[in-house]
């Protein structure tokens, strides 16, 4: 790039900064589907597993099957231990409406480590 003549410079420029934000957008919209991905499983998880209970009555066992299964159709991400945490991730935030967009998974897993709801809220709200 350096040897290309002053127009061609600008142009690749031009060209190199659409790309990149094209890029960006694109991780922004995976995130964000991915976000609400684990929301809709720890949602799953509470209402349809548990009966809208905090606690499942069902033990490890299903949690474990369940992640088995999923890390054979999908790969990694889907162990006992990110299960739990997409559980936690619907008991934090119950209404989808106020999730974030521009916060990833790892943003709500450090959010949803926050127990007192209201300081939660702020740290959501402040982000």
């Amino acid at each position: 790039m350096n040897n290309l003549p002053t127009e061609n410079k600008d142009l690749t420029q031009s060209i190199a900064q659409i790309i990149e934000q094209a890029r960006k957008q694109v991780k922004q919209t995976v995130n964000s589907s991915m976000v609400q991905c684990y929301w809709d499983i720890g949602r799953l998880l509470v209402e349809d597993e548990q009966q809208g209970q905090q606690r499942a009555e069902y033990g490890k066992y299903v949690l474990q099957n369940l992640s088995e299964r999923l890390t054979v159709m999908y790969g990694k991400g889907f162990d006992v231990t990110n299960l739990r945490k997409m559980r936690q991730f619907y008991l934090a935030f119950p209404i989808r409406d106020t999730l974030c967009r521009e916060l990833s998974w790892s943003h709500y897993r450090r959010l949803i480590r926050v127990e007192d709801p209201s300081a939660r809220q702020w740290y959501l709200q402040e982000t």
